[in-house]
């Protein structure tokens, strides 16, 4: 670690992402409607730069800039380089959809404004700072939920939004009452202070904003937003909301319960572990008896919540936990994101019956469903199972078998609804010609498949890229 610093390069790939959302927004006012692609073209280019610069950074020591506010260390790194892949990945699905569309250049602008505020949840070491992202990941995504500004669209924005504010809330309470309790909003000095401040305060303050936190995580019990609002989304801002505000609401799950509230004297592992544990069941049992797609995959990304706490809960406890997070983060995100693409490369299918016969005519594009929601069950050789037995050893690791068991067995059991949708798609004569799809997202498909598998393949060598200390 460096000491403190003011050099605006130490956030490089944010300030590359917000200048291109700036940028981009003045663009948009001035392009016609069929050259709005500029942006998005813009955006792409934002994205490839800011994954160069945190390429880059990871390589270097680990720092601290802005007061010890903000943290350039390997969760940093890892949630750099896996939000704005994903962000790439999003960008290609909306390419068809939004070609021409009246607001396609602000679309371009709320996903790098909302991302970036997942980068800011992911790097900081400052509640304020921690607040502040939240709200910059989560107006934007309101706005994105409701984007098609049609019934199911007004009705996603409008709960997602309703309870993002009331969490919203809660969360800040719980800063001030944690400002109260430590005298400080800065990890390395709140850290030290929670031991001796009131337990009550404490625990009042944790609990509040952990309140936030899970909401961007879509966690229990602040989930309740997510299936009617990944339903009433448009496919490539339902991929968006399922997977980007997770990476950031989880690294800061991951570095709160390491360094600001990890000698607070408060249960941290076993509150989320019970977390966890309500997560992956509540998450596989509604998933169960789904037949709207994007319901079904919203429930799943419930479960998999559920999963990715597991090393989350043993922050601290467990040597294991950041790398396994930091992996499993990554593999979730490309592997969800390719079991969306396929959505979107099927726009008209929106049951589970209208994907029967995929195969027939569409036999890579079901190879990639298969292999995406197979990954996501924790199939080998894909990313997401060696993610699933790095963080189930953590919590070996960390004390917590039963609840390693329990994510065992609750793997097992989300193997019916995936198979609910695989069945379909690989067997029997389509009902309706699945030959129209939408190209860009096609090829995010198989790109998304091959990654995941790619992934899973090199964990090996990608592993203890992904292990080191937090910056404090």
């Amino acid at each position: 670690m460096t000491d403190m610093n003011e050099n605006p390069l130490d956030i490089l790939p944010e300030l590359l992402l917000a200048a291109s959302a700036v940028l981009g927004l003045l663009l948009g006012a001035w392009l016609p409607r069929r050259r709005q692609w500029l942006v998005g073209i813009l955006a792409c280019g934002a994205a490839l730069a800011g994954i160069v610069a945190a390429s880059v950074a990871a390589a270097g020591p680990d720092l601290t800039a802005f007061g010890e506010a903000f943290a350039v260390d390997p969760v940093t790194s890892t949630s750099r380089v896996v939000v704005l892949g994903s962000v790439l990945l999003v960008l290609a699905l909306c390419a068809r959809p939004f070609h021409a569309h009246p607001r396609e250049s602000e679309l371009y602008v709320l996903l790098q404004l909302s991302a970036l505020g997942a980068l800011v949840m992911a790097g900081a070491q400052d509640l304020l700072l921690l607040a502040a992202g939240y709200l910059l990941a989560s107006i934007p995504a309101y706005t994105l939920a409701g984007f098609r500004k049609d019934g199911p669209g007004t009705e996603a924005a409008l709960k997602y939004y309703v309870i993002g504010a009331l969490l919203g809330v809660v969360m800040l309470a719980g800063i001030t009452v944690l400002y109260a309790a430590g005298r400080a909003t800065g990890y390395p000095l709140l850290g030290p202070a929670l031991p001796q401040a009131p337990a009550a305060l404490v625990a009042a303050g944790t609990v509040g904003l952990l309140a936030g936190v899970l909401f961007k995580a879509g966690a229990v019990p602040a989930h309740f937003w997510v299936p009617d609002a990944i339903q009433g989304s448009t496919a490539p801002v339902a991929a968006f909301l399922t997977t980007v505000p997770k990476i950031g609401a989880l690294a800061a799950l991951l570095r709160l319960g390491e360094s600001a509230l990890a000698d607070s004297g408060m249960p941290w592992a076993a509150l989320v572990s019970v977390i966890a544990a309500a997560s992956m069941t509540l998450g596989n049992l509604a998933a169960f008896f789904q037949t709207d797609v994007k319901r079904l995959l919203a429930y799943s990304t419930i479960s998999q919540v559920g999963y990715l706490l597991l090393p989350v809960a043993v922050a601290g406890r467990s040597a294991l936990a950041q790398p396994a997070l930091l992996y499993y983060l990554a593999a979730y995100a490309v592997t969800n994101l390719g079991a969306f693409a396929v959505v979107c490369a099927l726009p008209h299918a929106t049951r589970i019956d209208d994907y029967r016969g995929l195969a027939r005519q569409r036999p890579l594009l079901a190879a990639s469903l298969v292999i995406c929601l197979l990954g996501l069950v924790g199939t080998p050789p894909t990313a997401v199972f060696v993610g699933k037995l790095e963080a189930f050893t953590a919590a070996f690791d960390g004390g917590y078998a039963w609840l390693a068991v329990l994510a065992a067995v609750n793997t097992v059991a989300s193997l019916f609804y995936y198979l609910r949708l695989i069945l379909p798609a690989v067997s029997g004569r389509p009902a309706d010609d699945l030959t129209d799809g939408d190209l860009p997202a096609r090829v995010a498909a198989y790109t998304a498949a091959a990654v995941s598998v790619g992934l899973g393949l090199a964990a090996g060598p990608v592993l203890p890229l992904l292990s080191g200390s937090l910056s404090t």
